[in-house]
Order: structure tokens, then sequence, then C-alpha cells
């Protein structure tokens, strides 16, 4: 494709006026017969600046699959296919991953996708039902490929690759520098791009602070530390990691019940009850996240302004990609290290200063909002401005009560004022929505 095809979607769709360095520099590099490794921190634009060479080296539809793109966690999937679609004009891309249903996938691969962006074990599943032909990939792109190593994807990336024998250009890309790359792969002459250490001014907008805990058990200490970083009328968005889906549940729990507006993820939780979560925290309905590492990569999510380390992760890459949750791009974030007694500090933690907490501080920790729950989606062919239709038009919902509205395969998510929800609910029973009826209840 030629830069004017695609670029001004950037700017219309994705709203971005300028592209950075590090973007101009990869969409450079289409222009080379070089395959590319691309380091960059959390956060930086890395979707966009590997989607842009890809634009540039794709071709006319021919009814064959031209790219592959691979990334270790259906929701960093969702989110690559998310921006590729909005740059890709005329192009088809589809998503494939577990978590939902299969015969939705296989249908929308009847029509043959330029680009598909999948998990290594999902897209290999179709690959062997023959669901999908691989051979004519020109491009393969393997997003945050040290995670999936990590994570154990080796074997099934390798069998993907074999599948894969015409590709004539890989694009390789991490958040931190790996010591190994991929055995499978056989790069012909790779360019890096190294920007892990281009954003210099970093450590200006984020500050790490030391919490002391009295107890090993530091579930009144978190409680404490919510209520005096929250100043503002809003409570603002927290991340809370955990190391273990154990620790999660109960700090879960244990804030809910203290009725702490917060929401919960980890692996364990199936695909619909991780992308509700995603969603609850990124309207504001929940602002904080009680997570694993899980939620370190790879998820959209918008301004977080502060991270607190409940448990210090267990790896410095860890700690970095935890980190960079907050302080993204322009925007200031701060990192709290909860320390109980004896505990000791990881040797790859910094600390700027220690937080003092009060504990007679009480801060307000909901948001006032609810998210409500609609059955129907994109395969329904409800679209975000049917609903918002509706809610006007068919309930009498004021524009300014209705905040983020997320549409999936089979279902939607809409944040509104709690104070709202009522009425709101009242005014739809037996109303339709897209010519059905539909169930719309609160959100549990």
């Amino acid at each position: 494709m030629r830069e004017k095809e695609f670029l001004p979607a950037v700017r219309d769709r994705l709203g971005i006026e300028q592209l950075n360095d590090m973007q101009l520099k990869m969409m450079a590099s289409a222009s080379e017969p070089r395959d590319i490794i691309l380091l960059s921190p959390t956060g930086s634009g890395k979707t966009l600046a590997f989607t842009l060479p890809v634009m540039k080296l794709l071709k006319p539809s021919t009814g064959r699959v031209q790219c592959v793109v691979i990334a270790p966690s259906r929701e960093l999937v969702v989110q690559i296919a998310g921006v590729m679609r909005e740059v890709a004009s005329g192009m088809r891309v589809i998503a494939l991953y577990g978590g939902h249903k299969v015969e939705d996938e296989v249908n929308s691969l009847k029509v043959v996708p330029d680009v598909i962006v999948a998990t290594p074990g999902r897209l290999l599943d179709h690959a062997v039902r023959r669901n999908v032909d691989l051979l004519p990939v020109r491009i393969l792109v393997l997003d945050e490929f040290d995670k999936s190593l990590e994570l154990g994807f080796e074997e099934e990336m390798g069998k993907l690759a074999r599948r894969m024998k015409n590709v004539s250009r890989f694009i390789l890309t991490s958040a931190t520098r790996a010591d190994v790359l991929p055995e499978f792969l056989n790069l012909t002459n790779p360019v890096t791009f190294d920007f892990v250490g281009a954003n210099e001014d970093l450590k200006e907008r984020m500050r790490i602070h030391r919490v002391d805990t009295d107890s090993k058990d530091k579930l009144e200490s978190l409680l404490m530390l919510l209520h005096n970083v929250n100043t503002e009328e809003t409570p603002r968005k927290t991340i809370v990691f955990v190391n273990h889906r154990e620790s999660a549940e109960r700090v879960y729990e244990f804030l809910s019940r203290r009725h702490v507006d917060c929401t919960l993820y980890h692996g364990a939780l199936d695909q619909r009850e991780r992308e509700t979560a995603v969603a609850l925290f990124n309207s504001g309905s929940r602002p904080v996240l009680v997570a694993t590492d899980l939620a370190a990569r790879g998820l959209d999510i918008e301004k977080v302004k502060s991270v607190i380390h409940y448990h210090q992760p267990l790896t410095p890459e860890a700690y970095t990609h935890r980190n960079g949750r907050t302080a993204r791009v322009d925007e200031t974030g701060d990192i709290y290290i909860l320390v109980g007694p004896d505990e000791g500090i990881k040797e790859f933690v910094e600390i700027d200063d220690t937080f003092e907490t009060d504990p007679s501080r009480k801060s307000n920790l909901r948001s006032g909002f609810i998210t409500l729950y609609i059955g129907g989606g994109k395969k329904e062919k409800v679209s975000r401005g049917d609903i918002l239709g509706f809610l006007i038009k068919e309930c009498g919902a004021d524009a300014s009560t209705v905040g983020k509205i997320n549409v999936y395969d089979h279902y939607s998510l809409v944040t509104i004022k709690e104070n709202e929800a009522s009425s709101l609910l009242a005014a739809s029973v037996g109303k339709k929505l897209k010519g059905e009826k539909r169930k719309i209840t609160p959100l549990k």
C-alpha cells in the first residue's frame, strides 16, 4: 500500500497528528530488504510502529493471507487487530484467539483475510484443521517475542513458521532486550531499532515511593494507601499488582467488602470475564484493578495514574512492564512499593522517596458509575451508534450521562451515571434495539 492510502487513517481514526521518531524509522525501514528487530518500551506506540511497515508492504488483496501477526495473549491480539483495522483501509484484518466461539472464527475465515492477528495455539489449530492456508504468507510479525518464549510458545511458533515457508520479511518486537532469538527463525541481516533507552524523560514523569507496612498481611495498609493517594473527588485509576491468582482473589474480595469500586484480572478468568474487567477499569466504573502480571503487558488501558506493587515482582522484566502501565507517552504517574516488616527491596527496584500514609484520611473510592450489560454485539450487527441512539431516543437518557460503550461479538457494555440507572432501565423495558428486545441488566 502507498502511504497516502493509510496515513490519513492514522490521523483521522487514531487521532495521531504526528508520528514519533520510532514510527517514522519503522515506516522507512519497509523500503529496505532486511528483517527488523524493534526494542521499545511499553506505551511508546509500538503497535503502530510495526503496523506502518506492514501497511507499506501489503499488496492489493489477492484472496490469500499476506501477513500474520503473532502475539502471546488474547488481549494483545485484540488490541493489535483494532489498530490495524483502523489503519488498513480496504484490507481485511481478523483476530483469532482462545476464549470465544470457534464457529465465529471459522465463518470469518471463509472470506480470506489479508492480515491475521492471532495467538500461536489458536492459529496453529486453524491451520491443522485446514481452515486457513498459511503458505502464501509473506510478512510475519512476532510481537513481544520474548514473552512468547517465556510462556512456552516456542514449539507452537516453530510449527507455524514451518507452515509459512514463503515469508520474506520478519518483524520482531519486544519491550525488553532478549539474549536469545527464537531458534526457528532464519533472519536475513536483521536491523535492530533500539528505543528502550529513548524515553529519557520517563524518570521525571514517574515517581517511585516506598510505603512501609506494620504487618506481613498488607491488606489494611493497601486500603490506607488508596485513601491517601486519592485526593480528588473522583478516584484515580490504580492497578494493584500481586504475584499469584489466589492473592488477587483475596485482595479483590477485601477491597470489595470495604466499598472500593474495584475489579479483578488474572489468567484463570474466562475471556468474557477478562474483557469485562478491562472495560470496567477503562471506563472508570471500577477505577481499581487488582491483577497478576498478566495485566502488565498487552492491555489497552488508558490514563493509569498509580501502580501499587502489593507484592514486589519476581523479575526485573516484570517490574519494568508493571511500571509501564502508568506514565505513558506524556503523562505522569506514581509507583508505590508496599514493604512489609523484615522485607528487603529487590535489587532492581530504585526508590525515589518514602511515602507516609495518614491513617485518619478517608477518601471517596466509589466511582459514581455503573456498567450495563446488553445482550447483543457485533455478530448481531449492533454498533456503538445503535446503542447510544437507543439510550437517548428510546430510553430518554441524556448523552452526558452515558460513558464508554464497548461492543463485543455477542454482547455490549455501557457505562452510565449511577443515579440515572434505575430510570433508564425502567424506560428500556419492552423497547427494541436494532429491531429486537434485548436483555439489559446492571453488571454485577
